[in-house]
Parts: C-alpha cells; sequence; structure tokens
C-alpha cells in the first residue's frame, strides 16, 4: 500500500474532501471533518484514523501502531508505516472511520450531503 492507494480507496467515499494542513499532511474528511491523515514528508509513511472505542486498545498495542499523537482521546490510532498493513485491511479501517466521523457529523451537514 502506498499514498495513492489510500487516496484512492478514500476518494471513493462519497462528499470526500482532500486538502493538506499544517504543511505537510494530506487530510480526508467528510463534511468537515477528518478521518484520515497521511504524513507526507515522513519516510517511511505513517497515517492516523479513528476506530471503534472496542478497538483502540487493542489497535493502540499491536505492532507497529500507537495511539495518535492530539487526537488519541477521540480514538485515533496512528501506523508507523502504511506498508504494514494490507489493502483488505486499509479498506476495511477507512471505511469504518468515515462511517464513525460521518455518524457523529450535525444533521444539518447529514442533509446538506445527501445522507438523510
Amino acid at each position: 500500500m502506498n499514498t495513492e492507494d489510500i487516496q484512492a480507496i478514500c476518494k471513493a467515499m462519497p462528499s470526500v474532501t482532500e486538502d493538506v494542513k499544517w504543511g505537510n499532511d494530506l487530510v480526508f474528511s467528510v463534511g468537515g471533518k477528518m478521518f484520515c491523515v497521511i504524513g507526507l514528508d515522513q519516510s517511511p509513511v505513517s497515517a492516523s484514523f479513528k476506530v471503534t472505542d472496542e478497538e483502540f486498545e487493542e489497535m493502540s498495542n499491536r505492532d507497529g501502531f500507537k495511539p495518535a499523537p492530539y487526537v488519541a482521546k477521540y480514538k485515533w490510532v496512528l501506523i508507523d508505516d502504511i506498508e504494514k498493513m494490507n489493502k483488505k485491511d486499509w479498506k476495511h479501517y477507512l471505511n469504518q472511520s468515515y462511517d464513525l466521523v460521518k455518524s457523529k457529523l450535525a444533521p444539518k451537514i447529514k442533509k446538506q450531503l445527501g445522507f438523510v
């Protein structure tokens, strides 16, 4: 997996926006809320995404993962090398992160995006 593969998975989801924040992070959002962040100028390339409350502890303790800086309290994890996870798992976790974030959007934003 590489940045372009993750980008393709994220951009295939409805109403996803992509931009660069903080000068070097590629951010994917839905309704203005982030669901995936990729560190662009790092080697290896790292990424962060939201997981379920139940998965957070287990994922944080997996080899190559840790609680994501600044957003761990929201159940985000950081993978230190995006190549450590296969495409099937990336699809699962990115779709799940998207759904978790989308579910918390304000009703007005959900309606504007056509989710209601």
